[in-house]
């Protein structure tokens, strides 16, 4: 089983053909591997953790949201990010006129980003001087179309720059991240993970979490929709 991970950068689709008259890129300029697709996708002008995979029954256990897999985000936004707020996107809030589902969220401090080290992003956002901004973590278990940033401006925090930092296989182990991996590189799975991911095909006595609203997690044909970022 062939298994990729890869550090998506901002203006890439989540796909190997780029679409006609669109300004994003695609996966083919970045990974020359024939035969993988994405398990759930970010929108092109997100950046962060995208798994490929030669295996259909992998890239569809991991996206079928009634399995529940958290994605940690990290989510730069305008604003304070405030306790109360921060609380209203751990109940859900109304997105498209449907709630999602509760969330984990709270704010990332200084130290935390500075070990981080985040690379810029090419492009860089667009400050504005007389408002604060903050970083925040979400972690969700649902992939509606572009739902952290809908999340957040909902509570009245718009997002400016959003990376998926790793996703959790439920398994007990730690989620896979983007540990070692600047924008645009890419990997294969270690022995270990694939052996993780391959027991997630065949582990008994295991049922899916509550079903996801919205449909899949990987839904949508381009970059700009699927896997909640």
């Amino acid at each position: 089983m062939t298994t990729l991970l890869f550090h998506k950068p901002y203006g890439v689709l989540s796909q190997f053909t780029p679409e006609p008259g669109s300004r994003w890129g695609c996966l083919a300029e970045h990974i020359p591997v024939p035969g993988v697709y994405a398990a759930g996708r970010l929108d092109a002008d997100s950046e962060g953790l995208l798994l490929l995979t030669a295996n259909g029954r992998l890239q569809q256990r991991l996206t079928d949201p009634a399995w529940g897999h958290w994605r940690r985000y990290w989510a730069q936004v305008e604003g304070e990010a405030s306790a109360e707020a921060l609380q209203r996107l751990r109940g859900g809030v109304l997105v498209q006129g449907k709630p999602t589902l509760p969330a984990r969220a709270r704010r990332l401090g200084e130290a935390e980003l500075a070990a981080a080290a985040l690379p810029e992003r090419v492009p860089p956002i667009r400050h504005r001087l007389q408002v604060p901004t903050a970083w925040i973590e979400l972690e969700l278990r649902e992939g509606r179309n572009r739902q952290v940033r809908r999340m957040s401006a909902a509570v009245g925090l718009p997002t400016l720059r959003l990376l998926r930092m790793a996703i959790d296989l439920m398994d007990g182990e730690p989620p896979l991240d983007l540990s070692g991996l600047a924008p645009g590189q890419w990997r294969t799975a270690g022995p270990e993970e694939e052996r993780r991911l391959q027991r997630l095909l065949t582990r008994t006595g295991t049922t899916p979490g509550p079903r996801g609203r919205g449909g899949r997690a990987g839904g949508g044909k381009s970059g700009r929709s699927g896997g909640g970022g």
